[in-house]
């Protein structure tokens, strides 16, 4: 009886681990951001700026308080933690989300049109920072590796996102 109460248990654990990732996947892909979707706080889409801009808006002070349209260049691909939005210098810029409140979909983000609100500033990013967002980024060990010295960067940290 111990034999068949045992193999039961089994069958039915494999079976709820199995349709544990169907529903994951599921869910997973349901996330893809739509037009229109919105992540963290809604707010409207007022006084909008391009991130062309941001720099000179921020040039005398030490932060700035925006709502900016921006293209996804990359993002993180493990959490949906963070997005990487192209600047006009060919460099970019690490949008991150307050509090870790709120996540954005992992796939299919790259060249998507976002607009997104929130705190603007630059600031010195440690390496053990860069080594984590490239980790994320799904960079090889050599990579993450080249990376040794603290950079100086425009961030932003947004309290709400919109997908265009």
């Amino acid at each position: 009886m111990k034999k068949a109460t045992l193999v039961f248990f089994l069958a039915a654990a494999t079976f709820a681990c199995s349709q544990s990732t169907t529903d994951t996947e599921t869910a997973t892909e349901a996330t893809t951001a739509e037009a229109g979707a919105t992540y963290g706080a809604p707010f409207a889409e007022e006084n909008v700026i391009p991130v062309s801009a941001l720099e000179a808006t921020l040039a005398d002070k030490d932060s700035v308080q925006a709502t900016v349209a921006a293209e996804i260049e990359k993002s993180c691909q493990k959490k949906g933690c963070w997005m990487d939005v192209k600047l006009d210098d060919g460099s970019q810029m690490k949008v991150t989300f307050r509090d870790y409140g709120f996540f954005v979909p992992t796939t299919n983000l790259e060249g998507r049109q976002i607009v997104f609100t929130g705190t603007a500033k630059k600031e010195v990013v440690s390496v053990d920072d860069l080594r984590h967002f490239a980790e994320d980024a799904g960079k090889s060990e050599e990579e993450i590796a080249a990376i040794t010295e603290p950079r100086e960067e425009l961030r932003f940290v947004a309290d709400g996102v919109i997908f265009k």
